[in-house]
């Protein structure tokens, strides 16, 4: 049984994704290939959709942090003003 036009479109860009290709440079060669732009940006979006579908939800809020350092590569502490230690 063949696969339709949108599977055989989703399948090549998802295996070239695989390979390090971008999506704009499988774009451009499907377009040059005679694929028409919209049949494109629909099998792009659909895999948009599925690799959002896998992708991890997380559960908690990544910590950032800083430090500052000076010209010798040496950490600097930075005082809390007068107004901020006096809401702790």
């Amino acid at each position: 049984m063949a696969e339709n036009p949108r599977a055989r479109l989703k399948n090549y860009l998802k295996k070239n994704l695989k390979k390090g290709y971008t999506i704009e440079s499988l774009k451009w060669a499907l377009i040059k290939q005679g694929y028409s732009r919209t049949a494109i940006e629909k099998a792009i979006e659909q895999i948009h959709k599925e690799l959002a579908e896998k992708a991890p939800v997380l559960k908690e809020k990544p910590v950032i942090s800083y430090l500052i350092i000076d010209e010798n590569d040496n950490p600097i502490t930075v005082k809390k003003s007068w107004w901020k230690r006096l809401l702790e």
